[in-house]
């Protein structure tokens, strides 16, 4: 059987020792450093751009300067307590220190986009900037987001696919090995970081910028926002076929796990909460092209 062994890539990219203490920093965090600065600097491009926008841009640069600190703390409050309430809540409860321990691991995208959806209207609120159009600028840069997080999962070995035979599947290293190996054979798995880093971060990328950049679809408010909820909901979706459940969620003393996973392929978390973006994100579409 063919199969591609999993590259020799740490996932710290250096560390130093400082007296009792060690700081490293690992491409997960890089990946939401760029994926943030990136995002912040294309967003002030693009309210500086006068042709994409029907009249005025809905912001200057300066209060997007202002917003990328509001997002930062959505992103990491509202990630981190997603995890917590969707993903392992009765790990979480018996031991509730660990919440804080954020460097361990866990993070939800779901939990995180709720944080920016709720950091950016109280930003909008405060800075007197309409809600659409600035959700049509923020919606429009989280791929770079995607793409560069779920490459940083790959690398970290966490969060793989199903086992499969297919001439692609990867033979993660860790936990991922010992599920499904047997004496012959190495446990080999779907990628399913690198599907989501293709449709959640690549494709959408394009297609927003061509649509952004070529058609103009900043005349809609709203409607780069909801493309982006039912897009990122169908995609990971889809995925969500291929990626291995989350193990909390196929304990049989988890009733929601069985409800979630029944048979191994069924309604699993991620899909259940992208159902109410998707129906959020064809509302705002049909909303804006009908305005």
């Amino acid at each position: 059987m063919s199969y591609i062994p999993f590259p020799d890539i740490s996932p710290e990219i250096f560390a130093i020792d400082i007296g009792p203490m060690t700081f490293a920093l690992r491409w997960y965090a890089l990946a939401y450093i760029v994926g943030l600065i990136a995002g912040w600097k294309l967003i002030v491009k693009m309210v500086q751009t006068p042709r994409l926008w029907p009249g005025a841009a809905p912001a200057p640069a300066e209060q997007i300067e202002r917003l990328l600190t509001w997002v930062i703390l959505g992103v990491i409050l509202g990630g981190r307590l997603g995890y917590v309430l969707f993903y392992d809540l009765g790990s979480f409860a018996a031991d509730p220190a660990r919440i804080l321990r954020v460097w361990e691991g866990g993070m939800s995208f779901h939990g995180g986009f709720l944080g920016v959806v709720v950091a950016g209207l109280l930003f909008c609120r405060k800075e007197n900037i309409p809600v659409l159009p600035m959700a049509d600028l923020m919606a429009a840069v989280v791929p770079i987001g995607l793409f560069l997080g779920r490459i940083a999962n790959f690398i970290n070995a966490e969060l793989w696919g199903r086992p499969t035979t297919m001439p692609w599947g990867v033979a993660f290293p860790g936990e991922a090995a010992q599920a499904c190996a047997t004496a012959d054979l190495p446990c080999i798995r779907h990628p399913s970081q690198l599907y989501e880093a293709g449709l959640e971060g690549l494709l959408l990328m394009a297609v927003f910028n061509f649509l952004i950049w070529r058609r103009g679809w900043f005349r809609w408010p709203g409607a780069i926002a909801g493309l982006f909820f039912a897009g990122y909901g169908l995609a990971r979706g889809f995925v969500e076929f291929f990626r291995q459940p989350d193990l909390q969620f196929v304990t049989p003393g988890n009733p929601l796990g069985l409800y979630l996973h029944v048979g191994g392929w069924g309604l699993t978390a991620g899909q259940l909460l992208s159902l109410p973006m998707i129906a959020a994100g064809l509302w705002l579409l049909i909303r804006a092209r009908r305005a």
